[in-house]
């Protein structure tokens, strides 16, 4: 059974902190990422089309987590990440689309 991570709950997740999560290119980009499925999807750095170290992607998982954008699940020793849609669109409605537009 998989755990996951510590993230805010729906309510704690504030405007402010999302933005800065995704005024990074990188992270922006793993976020466009994620929209595309609907499945949890691996954390590894195989996975997502950036240019940076496995170390560096974990930081940004971590940032994307706490602002509230993801969901980590651990598995053993896998770790999957999803995007919040549902928590986004109910705290803020369309931004999402409007910063993945």
């Amino acid at each position: 059974m998989a755990r996951t991570l510590p993230q805010p709950a729906r309510e704690a997740i504030e405007i402010v902190t999302v933005l800065q999560a995704l005024a990074d290119p990188v992270r922006l980009e793993v976020i466009r990422e994620l929209s595309t499925v609907t499945e949890p999807r691996s954390c590894s750095l195989e996975a997502y089309d950036v240019d940076i170290s496995a170390a560096t992607l974990s930081h940004h998982w971590r940032v994307l987590r706490e602002a509230g954008l993801t969901t980590t699940f651990v598995d053993g020793r896998r770790r999957w990440v999803e995007l919040r849609r549902d928590d986004l669109q109910a705290r803020f409605p369309g931004l999402l689309d409007a910063v993945l537009a």
